[in-house]
């Protein structure tokens, strides 16, 4: 397949495409986009994206803010949606593209929960449809801006997630979340950095801490306090500062970084707090997620 038609360095538009797999939580993300201010179109063929645009900007709103989601339909989804990048590009606009995924199996468990086949799937079975989707999706994702993995994330978390993205949109910078999480849930699918926190003193080990959480000043005290976690910090969030210049001059804006222990419970949702910290003091406009706390 040829590349999508997204020009490199383009100017950031008004227009985000909510597409990924099925059951990934795409609705969901667009609900929040449209409690957000957006005007959210659901379900929309790639090649209205054009005509779509044109009647925004020339809406009494003055180019009010629009969010389509879209999804995989046929085998020519990837052609009509690179035609309609194209088209768009012409005309000097340029989407950002917000991907949702999960795992196979979490998607296969979610459209079983609904009792309704996969719009793929045709004769056979729910996860042959995920394959297929999977495939004619597989250049989107890796052109997409923003890819969130919802495989372990409630609605609670992912609408958070979403949020944290675009709450503040209009101001400049980079804006990235830290994420904590446990390495026996598994390891988040859409972090850009993986850090792992387990070289740490566990609190799960003494008595008085088992049944708190990083948030609490006693753990948090009890992991920042170690002077492994004080070196840890300051050269990692050193070895950043190139990281973040460069991602803000190639155009990209969101970061996530996943600190993981254990369960996700003590150590990495204290370090994930002092990261975050330590990024708002370069500037970056930060919010945190725990995906497993209160998950034991």
């Amino acid at each position: 397949m040829p590349p999508l038609a997204v020009p490199p360095h383009a100017p950031q538009s008004e227009l985000v495409l909510v597409t990924g797999m099925s059951s990934a939580g795409r609705s969901t993300a667009a609900n929040v986009l449209e409690d957000l201010g957006w005007y959210v179109v659901d379900n929309l063929p790639p090649q209205l994206l054009a005509p779509m645009s044109e009647l925004a900007a020339q809406s009494p709103e003055g180019g009010r803010r629009l969010a389509a989601v879209i999804d995989a339909r046929s085998r020519s989804f990837f052609q009509a949606l690179s035609d309609a990048l194209g088209e768009l590009a012409a005309r000097g606009i340029v989407p950002r593209i917000v991907y949702l995924d999960a795992s196979d199996e979490v998607l296969v468990r979610r459209q079983e929960s609904v009792r309704r086949p996969h719009p793929l799937q045709g004769a056979e079975g729910i996860l042959a449809g995920v394959s297929r989707e999977r495939e004619l999706l597989a250049l989107v994702r890796e052109n997409a801006d923003v890819v969130i993995d919802t495989s372990g994330l409630n609605v609670t978390q992912l609408k958070t997630k979403v949020s944290q993205i675009f709450e503040h949109e209009g101001l400049p910078g980079l804006r990235a979340t830290v994420m904590s999480f446990g390495f026996k849930y598994g390891i988040p699918l859409d972090a850009d950095f993986v850090v792992d926190m387990r070289f740490l003193p566990n609190p799960f080990w003494v008595p008085a801490l088992r049944a708190h959480s990083g948030l609490e000043d006693a753990v948090s005290d009890y992991v920042l306090k170690q002077d492994a976690a004080t070196v840890f910090l300051d050269r990692f969030v050193s070895s950043l500062e190139p990281v973040l210049a460069g991602y803000v001059a190639e155009g990209k804006r969101y970061l996530t970084i996943a600190a993981g222990c254990t369960g996700g419970k003590h150590r990495s949702v204290a370090m994930s707090r002092a990261i975050a910290e330590r990024l708002q003091q370069h500037g970056v406009q930060v919010g945190t997620l725990h995906r497993d706390l209160g998950r034991e």
